[in-house]
């Protein structure tokens, strides 16, 4: 796929998706970070429903520390794998009260030193909170990349890399946003919405699929 293609695939999205942000709630950059944290394997939903109860009562790390592994365990005991993100957020807690004063920290390093923090994570949080133009690549931005041709890759790190490099610069901050919001509500796994897709003719996939079909 050329520039040229790549260029006109966001600036349709753009149009398409005219404020791309995240869908998980909330109103501070640790919010954000325990939010994207527990939406691992998890839904934004899902999340949202938890942290609406958790964060009225314990927005920052001291309060979470304060509320403890067991009283923190309640708040988000319908998320799956809560157990294990339980004890990561309070070991987190811990790191950023020891190591940044309780604050989110703005560096790829800082943050994946962080308990339950890896590189995905980090993008997100370096993107939505610090408007750096990182991209990281979830289920649905590693479907739309490599079914659109914009970016294939074997592996998440294979396509962020070719989207690091090949994204216009005019549509790098937004482009994690668009390209997830487009693989959740119309480029879905299980029944892509190809009829209402505004990139449809720049579709490596449609276009394989239209022929397959003649």
């Amino acid at each position: 796929m050329n520039q040229q293609k790549r260029l006109e695939i966001f600036d349709r999205l753009a149009v398409a998706i005219p404020d791309p942000t995240t869908e998980l709630n909330y109103s501070s950059n640790f919010e954000l970070l325990i939010a994207v944290v527990l939406s691992a394997q998890a839904t934004d939903k899902g999340v949202n429903k938890a942290t609406a109860l958790l964060f009225p009562v314990a927005n920052t790390a001291r309060d979470i520390l304060t509320l403890g592994e067991a009283g923190l365990k309640d708040y988000i005991k319908t998320i799956g794998l809560f157990n294990s993100k339980a004890a990561h957020i309070i070991t987190l807690c811990k790191q950023l009260l020891d190591r940044h004063a309780g604050q989110v920290p703005q560096t790829r390093p800082e943050l994946e030193a962080l308990a339950g923090v890896g590189r995905k994570t980090a993008n997100v949080i370096l993107n939505t909170a610090f408007g750096q133009p990182t991209i990281a690549v979830d289920t649905h931005i590693f479907r739309v990349a490599n079914l659109t041709g914009l970016a294939t890759g074997k592996n998440v790190i294979e396509v962020e890399q070719k989207l690091d490099k090949y994204v216009p610069k005019k549509h790098k901050q937004d482009a994690h946003h668009l390209l997830i919001l487009h693989g959740r509500y119309t480029c879905i796994a299980r029944r892509p919405n190809c009829q209402n897709c505004v990139i449809q003719d720049l579709c490596d996939a449609y276009k394989s699929k239209a022929l397959v079909m003649t």
